[in-house]
């Protein structure tokens, strides 16, 4: 059996932090949302949203019910999400709307072109 390998062990570049990311894409429908967020309005009936989705992000119910699942799962997969840093929340009232974090995107990937 081959030595397990630890964080500590992990390839240059790889820090936890990237480590979260891998973990938060790592259930298709979260990368699925990510994917819907990138074009808000392509993906999402703008018409319906209480704010803007491109500068504050989407309701998370139009999210739950672009998806299908329950709120609470909803909830939970965008608490992964924003864990990872790859979105970012803003409360309007009592909705939470989500959108993505270019910046945070943007240095993961230039992370892992560096390190792989």
């Amino acid at each position: 059996m081959p030595p397990r390998v630890t964080v500590d062990e992990a390839p240059a570049g790889l820090t936890d932090d990237t480590l979260e990311v891998f973990k938060a894409l790592s259930n298709p429908v979260r990368l699925q949302i990510l994917q819907w967020l990138r074009e808000p309005r392509a993906h999402f009936d703008a018409e319906r949203a209480i704010a803007d989705p491109d500068e504050v992000g989407v309701c998370v119910s139009h999210i739950t019910e672009k998806v299908g699942l329950a709120q609470s799962t909803v909830s939970s997969y965008m608490s992964v999400l924003e864990r990872a840093q790859l979105v970012t929340s803003t409360r309007i009232g009592k909705w939470t709307h989500y959108r993505r974090n270019e910046e945070r995107i943007a240095a993961v990937v230039d992370s892992l072109g560096q390190s792989l």
